[in-house]
Formats: structure tokens, C-alpha cells, sequence
């Protein structure tokens, strides 16, 4: 498998319930490991968003990815999880649309909004000022992301899935450094990968802390709002920042840049099976399968 058929960074990935999920430029393959012991995989072609102007332009790709991410990874959690149960429930149009507003209104007001709230009661009874304040919210929300991801890690079926996360970090960089994609040429490969959605998180969560930092005073309407209103931006710098960092990692400036987003992985990466690394070559090589085939 010659890597000079795509560029980079065209291939990712997420890890599901006894499974993994890899992500080409334009299609996408989910391999599964059934209750029964065999590999169930599922592809399909990325359509919609993925065809527009919006996945290439540069800043704006930055929320598609988010929507991938996002979309097709509540979609295929759900596909894993009923491949384990047998049973058969989908989760498309407005359930998936409303299950991902949900998500967000959580997030955003767990991270964002609940730091900023708490600062702005604060500031007036500590005499802080407004950088010390916006700064504190910052590290209040780097400390909560942190202590949750590592709380969640410890529990023992994500634990499961933080193993085959790990397995699809190493079937793309073994595939990125022309190794034979078999479990045994795959495991030696590094855990850690630079265009992980962990780092990503990470990446996110400092930029709001500068950008956030450098607002001026604001009132409690202000304050809130602009967690909301600049997260997308963020989002796109951010993207981009990890696009061209992990393109760049063979010099050593860039490589220093890219330490914390690789450090980050370890509280969601575990070492895999070889059974674990079986489904996650399985599901690269049948969306590569796909990639490669002539456009029509």
C-alpha cells in the first residue's frame, strides 16, 4: 500500500464498541467485532457536506471536520453498540441532529459557560482583574477536560475502547511509514498520533485560554455569549494549527509544538490485542479499498 496515493491528512479515524472506524477523503469503513468472534464491516461513500467547497477551503474545513467527528461518529457508536446487542436501531436525520445539539448544549455549558460564570461571581469579591479572571476561567476549564477524560478512561468498557484507539493509531502510522499492515508489523508503531481528536480537544481548550484572556471587561451577558459566539473560530484556527503542525513534525520546532497533543493521547490510548489491531487493519484496508478505486 504505497502512501503516495493520498496525501495527508486525508486518513483518520475513531475508535467504536469493539470496533474502529476509519475515515478516507471520500469514503469511510467501520469494521466490528461481533459477540460471535467474526469482523462485521460496514462502508459508505461521504456525501453531502463532504462534496462541497466548504471540506476544502481552508479555516471553514475546520467545522466540517468538527461535524464528522461528531455526526458520523454518533452514527457508527450506535451501529458498534447495536452490532454487540443484535439489535438492529437506527439513528439518522432529526434524532441524530437533535442527539448532537444535546451533546453540545452539554459541553458548552460543562466547559465553557460554567467556568466563565463561576469567574465572573469571583472577580468583584477577590478584586481580580479582568486578564487574571478570564485566565483563571481558562485554567479551570484545562483542569476540568483533563480530570474527565481521565475519570471516564477508568472506567472498564471505555477502557476497551481506548485500546482499539489505540489500535487505529497504529494501523495509520505503520500505513504512513510503508509497513505491511499485518498485527504483527503494526504493533511495535507509536500509540500517539498527530492529527488525533484528543490532541484537537487539547488545542482547542489553550486557544480559548489566549483568546479569552485578551477580552477586555465585559458584563455577564458578554461574557457568556462570547464562549459561544468565538468557539467556532476557535474551532477553525485550531484545526488548522494541527493540520500544519503534524506536517511539519520533521523539524524539531514543530515536533516541540506537537508534545502536548501527543501527551494528551495517553490518557485515551491503551495498548492493543492483536485481535484489537486485526479489526482496525480490517477497517483500513476496506476504506482504502474504496479510496483507491478509479472516480467514476
Amino acid at each position: 500500500m504505497p502512501t503516495d496515493k493520498l496525501k495527508l491528512p486525508a486518513y483518520g479515524g475513531q475508535a467504536l464498541i469493539e470496533g474502529v472506524l476509519m475515515r478516507g477523503s471520500r469514503y469511510v469503513a467501520a469494521a466490528m467485532r461481533a459477540p460471535g468472534g467474526e469482523i462485521v464491516v460496514q462502508k459508505e461513500e461521504l456525501k453531502g457536506i463532504y462534496k462541497t467547497r466548504l471540506a476544502k477551503i481552508p479555516f471553514l474545513r475546520g467545522l466540517v471536520i468538527l461535524w464528522d467527528s461528531l455526526g458520523l461518529g454518533t452514527k457508527f457508536l450506535t451501529i458498534s453498540a447495536n452490532t454487540q446487542s443484535g439489535e438492529d436501531e437506527k439513528i439518522e436525520g432529526p434524532a441524530m441532529f437533535g442527539t448532537l445539539l444535546f451533546s453540545f448544549a452539554i459541553a458548552i455549558g460543562l466547559f465553557f459557560l460554567a467556568p466563565a460564570a463561576l469567574m465572573q461571581l469571583l472577580q468583584t469579591p477577590l478584586h481580580l482583574s479582568d486578564f487574571v479572571s478570564n485566565l483563571g476561567e481558562g485554567l479551570i476549564r484545562l483542569i476540568l477536560v483533563v480530570v474527565y477524560i481521565w475519570a471516564v478512561g477508568r472506567m472498564p468498557d471505555i477502557k476497551r475502547v481506548f485500546s482499539y484507539h489505540g489500535a487505529e493509531h497504529k494501523t495509520i502510522n505503520a500505513f504512513e511509514a510503508g509497513a505491511e499492515l499485518t498485527p504483527e508489523s503494526v504493533r511495535p508503531f507509536s500509540l500517539h498520533h498527530p492529527r488525533c481528536g484528543t490532541g484537537f480537544v487539547l488545542i482547542v481548550v489553550v486557544f480559548s485560554i489566549i483568546v479569552f484572556a485578551l477580552l477586555g471587561p465585559l458584563s455577564w451577558f458578554w461574557r457568556l455569549a462570547t464562549r459561544v459566539l468565538l468557539l467556532p473560530l476557535i474551532v477553525m484556527v485550531a484545526y488548522e494549527y494541527m493540520r500544519f503542525t503534524a506536517n511539519h513534525l520533521d523539524k524539531g520546532f514543530f515536533r516541540m509544538l506537537a508534545k502536548p497533543n501527543m501527551a494528551m493521547q495517553r490518557l485515551t490510548t491503551n495498548e492493543p490485542t492483536d485481535e484489537m489491531l486485526e479489526v482496525a487493519i480490517t477497517a483500513f484496508k476496506s476504506m482504502y479499498e474504496e479510496e483507491t478505486k478509479p472516480v467514476a
